[in-house]
């Protein structure tokens, strides 16, 4: 069996399990009632929005939504049947396909964008101070390279850099 984590880790887990959990909910609440988007598909447009010539490779997208290549089919499909988005072969291989943000899909995000941001302040940032928000920051943009295998350049040293 495996060992049970020590108190003060345990309650930390389920304090960030519940208030994520409810945060997520919450801003899904928000966005819905403001937008008719999910937050998958506002995380999808702005993804788009900031990509060169607001498109990516499929393979792309989904590994940056953590998205399994099914499931981004089904979201990418729905959106396009909304026309927030188009699919189209990839021009330097005309094998893959990428997710285009259509005119219909920008002027969403534009008009979901306020009334989201607005949500985020209320529900998470107005009740943190810089400190705690530059602790969150450390904390999940740490987690995130050991979750995708990256190398944290505060344990690199020099020689394993690279030149």
């Amino acid at each position: 069996m495996t060992e049970s984590l020590e108190p003060d880790r345990l309650a930390a887990w389920r304090a960030y399990i519940e208030a994520s959990q409810r945060l997520f909910t919450q801003l899904e609440e928000d966005l819905r009632a403001a937008s008719d988007l999910s937050f998958a598909d506002y995380h999808v447009l702005v993804l788009l929005s900031e990509a060169p010539g607001q498109r990516l490779r499929m393979g792309e997208l989904a590994g940056r939504l953590v998205f399994s290549p099914s499931r981004l089919t089904y979201q990418i499909s729905s959106m396009q049947k909304r026309g927030l988005v188009a699919k189209e072969s990839c021009p330097a291989d005309r094998r893959g396909s990428e997710a285009v943000l259509t005119a219909a899909g920008l002027l969403a995000l534009r008009e979901a964008a306020p009334p989201h941001l607005s949500s985020v302040r209320t529900h998470l940032m107005d009740g943190l101070d810089d400190a705690e928000v530059a602790c969150l920051h450390r904390i999940f943009e740490r987690l995130g390279r050991r979750l995708r295998a990256e190398p944290d350049p505060s344990t690199l040293t020099s020689d394993t850099q690279g030149a």
